[in-house]
């Protein structure tokens, strides 16, 4: 409740401070692979939806506004970030230090994938979560249709722009399978385990804000 208390400018750097540490482990951990019965995938499938439940949550108790004013906060340092963290490590080990003093055509092309795909995917997944919330009766609706479209766009467009034609032959031979199987599990997790946690921390922070303000209008009398 602190949190819903800050002057707009400071939930704005917060949340934006929020999204950059997220994707900085996803780009890290997305280079980490995973099989999962037999099918290939990365360990960010399961930390990226992160960022959708902040999304959401901002969305319902802020505004679409203020979320797509932290969107465009972190677009830019995203992409940065990305560019850093993919030099640094690669295929999961330190690469050391003299790995930023050289462009890599490979990690950029990745960390503009990832800022394209940012940049889409959480613009729709406001949209969607907005337009749902305002029609739908059921809190669960609007998270759970926003992350199905948004994390299929945010999907479809990271993996096509990095991998498609990709320098990288592994990559360039499985990036359907390996999206696909990243979007199934994002989805996965999303529904089983960021919704409901979308549900309980909307229901805790708004019983605490019904407490505050009949305490403070207590006071006033």
């Amino acid at each position: 409740m602190g949190f819903i208390a800050m002057p707009q400018r400071h939930q704005v750097l917060a949340l934006s401070a929020l999204h950059i540490a997220i994707i900085i482990a996803s780009n890290y951990l997305v280079q980490l692979p995973v099989d999962i019965f037999g099918l290939h995938s990365t360990w960010g499938a399961f930390s990226f939806p992160l960022i959708f439940l902040a999304t959401d949550l901002t969305v319902r108790l802020l505004g679409k506004q203020v979320a797509r004013r932290i969107i465009a906060h972190v677009m830019l340092p995203a992409l940065v970030a990305s560019y850093v963290v993919g030099a640094l490590f690669q295929e999961g080990r330190f690469a050391g230090w003299g790995s930023l003093l050289q462009f890599n055509s490979f990690v950029f092309r990745i960390a503009l994938a990832s800022f394209a795909a940012y940049a889409l995917g959480q613009l729709l997944d406001v949209q969607v979560f907005d337009r749902i919330r305002q029609r739908a009766r059921r809190w669960w609706l609007a998270p759970a249709g926003s992350a199905v479209l948004g994390e299929a766009l945010d999907t479809a467009v990271f993996f096509s722009v990095a991998f498609w034609h990709s320098s990288n032959p592994f990559m360039a031979a499985n990036w359907m399978e390996i999206g696909a199987v990243d979007y199934a599990i994002k989805l996965g997790a999303s529904l089983v385990f960021f919704v409901p946690a979308y549900g309980m921390l909307l229901s805790a922070l708004m019983r605490r804000l019904g407490r505050d303000r009949g305490q403070l209008a207590a006071a006033a009398r």
